[in-house]
Order: C-alpha cells, then sequence, then structure tokens
C-alpha cells in the first residue's frame, strides 16, 4: 500500500490490544457515515471530577476494529512502537529548535508592541495638542467676556470654571501591558522521533503476525464479527448490551436519537445447545426494557447469520 492510500485512512492507535480514536473528526465521520460509535472514556477539561458525560479518546469494540480494517476504511498503528526513544542528541537538537521558535516569537510580539506603544504615544501627543486648543478658546472667549464687562457692566467677570469634565478626556488604552503569547506545539506528531509509518498495518493478518492485535482468535469472536458486520450493513447501529443481558444494542439510527429496538445475543453454531430457562431469561428481559430479544446464529462455514426474535406474550 503507497504511503498516500495509508495517510488517506483514519488511524487508529492501538495500545495493550486496544484500538483508541483521538481525532474529534475522525469520530465524528465514523459515526455520521460508517455507524461507528464507540465508547468515550476521557475526561472533559475543568471537568474532570465528573463521569456524566466523558471526551476523546473513543474506545471501539473488537468487532468494530475489524469491520472498519476489512472495510478499507481505517489502519492500524503500534503506537508504544510509534514513539521511538530519542537519544540526546536529538532531545538537544529538538529544545534547540524550540527556543529558537520561542525567540521567533518573542521578537514578533515585542515589535508588535512597540508599535503599538508608538501608536499610543502619537494618539496621547493629538489629544494634547486639542486640549491646548480648546483652552486657548476659553481664555480667549474669558478676555472677550472681560472686554465687554468693562464697557457697558452687562455681563460679570466671573466665568464658570472649566471643569475636568468639559475637556476632552483621555480614553483608557487597550494596549497591552507586554504580555506575550508564545505557541506551543501539543501533539506529539510535531515531535522528529514520532513515525508510524513503519509502525502501520492495512490488514488484521498482518496486525495479528506482528503481535499487536489478536481478535478474532477463536469460533466465538468469528461469530461475533459475522453479526456484528451482518447487522451493520443493514444500516443499524450497535453498542455494548451487557446491561441488558445481551451482545450488543441494536439501533434503528444514532444512539442520540433512537432507542435500542433489539437486545442482540450471538450464537457460534447453528447446532448450539439453547436451554429454555435462557429463551424464558430473554423474553423476560426483552419484554421488561420494552425490547425484542434477537437471537443471532453464527455459521461458520457458510458465513451466514439466521435471526430469530423472542417477545414474551400474554395467555387468556
Amino acid at each position: 500500500m503507497s504511503a498516500d492510500e495509508q495517510n488517506s485512512k483514519i488511524p487508529l492507535r492501538v495500545s495493550n490490544n486496544t484500538a483508541y480514536l483521538w481525532n474529534v473528526d475522525d469520530i465524528a465521520k465514523l459515526r455520521s457515515k460508517h455507524h461507528i460509535c464507540g465508547i468515550l472514556t476521557g475526561t472533559l477539561p475543568h471537568l474532570s471530577q465528573q463521569n456524566a458525560f466523558l471526551g476523546i479518546p473513543l474506545v471501539l469494540l473488537p468487532e468494530e476494529v475489524v469491520l472498519l480494517v476489512e472495510n478499507g476504511i481505517v489502519v492500524l498503528i503500534d503506537d508504544p512502537t510509534a514513539h521511538a526513544q530519542p537519544n540526546l542528541v536529538e532531545i538537544e537538537s529538538w529544545n534547540n529548535e524550540q527556543q529558537a521558535l520561542f525567540r521567533q516569537q518573542t521578537v514578533a510580539n515585542e515589535a508588535k508592541f512597540a508599535k503599538q506603544e508608538q501608536s499610543r504615544s502619537l494618539s496621547e501627543d493629538a489629544i494634547q495638542k486639542r486640549k491646548e486648543r480648546e483652552e486657548r478658546r476659553r481664555l480667549a472667549a474669558q478676555k472677550l467676556a472681560q472686554d465687554v464687562n468693562n464697557d457697558n457692566g452687562l455681563f460679570s467677570t466671573e466665568s464658570e470654571p472649566v471643569t475636568k469634565e468639559a475637556t476632552l478626556a483621555t480614553p483608557q488604552s487597550s494596549i497591552p501591558t507586554g504580555t506575550y503569547t508564545i505557541s506551543i506545539p501539543a501533539s506529539s506528531e510535531e515531535y522528529q522521533w514520532y513515525s508510524p509509518h513503519h509502525a502501520t498495518f492495512s490488514t488484521i493478518e498482518s496486525a495479528q503476525k506482528a503481535g499487536i492485535w489478536t481478535y478474532p482468535s477463536n469460533l466465538n469472536e468469528r461469530a461475533r464479527c459475522g453479526v456484528f458486520r451482518s447487522l451493520s450493513e443493514q444500516g443499524y447501529f450497535m453498542g455494548s448490551g451487557v446491561k441488558f443481558g445481551g451482545d450488543y444494542l441494536v439501533y434503528p439510527g444514532d444512539p442520540l436519537r433512537y432507542h435500542s429496538h433489539f437486545v442482540a445475543t450471538v450464537i457460534d453454531s447453528p447446532t448450539q445447545t439453547l436451554r429454555p430457562m435462557e429463551i424464558i431469561a430473554h423474553g423476560r428481559l426483552g419484554t421488561a426494557t420494552k425490547k425484542s430479544h434477537l437471537l443471532c446464529t453464527w455459521d461458520d462455514e457458510k458465513k451466514q447469520v439466521s435471526y430469530l426474535s423472542i417477545e414474551w406474550a400474554s395467555f387468556g
């Protein structure tokens, strides 16, 4: 696969056999175009103590990862390997680059501040000249009033003092007080020793061979991947169904807008024994939560899924 093809795909960072997604735009794209919801597990800035609303990273279900890789939408990146350990020379070189960047930004900020100070000085000079003109006009008017009073006594020699409000007040300056803003790169991808190209895998087989991914490794995991793919291709959204006694919750649309209609349970084989007590439990639980329970049987030879829904019915 060429570098351009890899760059066009969404990178999933894999660590400890778990796939993480850190980019908000990629999260929105997977949700809107590919019906992949995942689970947000990160804390929110300034709200780290609450757990009602979470933020990035997004942790994907193993079935979601397999589906996305097989469809050519994402690539897997071995994140620990991608972060190469820098040597002292590389660290010193990076520090020098950062110091040079900081000095460059400081010089630019100082030049901008000096220009603003010069503009402020010119404005103050203009204001002072205007105040002087107003004062000369006031004195001239006062002298004229005195002259007229001396002639006919109709005007008083006293004139109202000019208050501070009568003069042009100096506006408050909006010039910054010398505080500079320095931009510091926050992403590890900016570092010269971060190189994911040699640790990128575009197939499940290559990731398994490299030892960074193990799913699916047995019949049950293959069945879960097959059922997940079948439901996804029919346009459904899926989430974890552990709270409702199944493997998946099946939504007709985005879970932010719809309630789930089904609780899906994966059955590994068409010949697998299903106890009557399980059927009763699934039926009762589905009815209590206003859902139908969906039994999804996987045929590993034919790679097909068959469905059977259970819904509790009253008698009499």
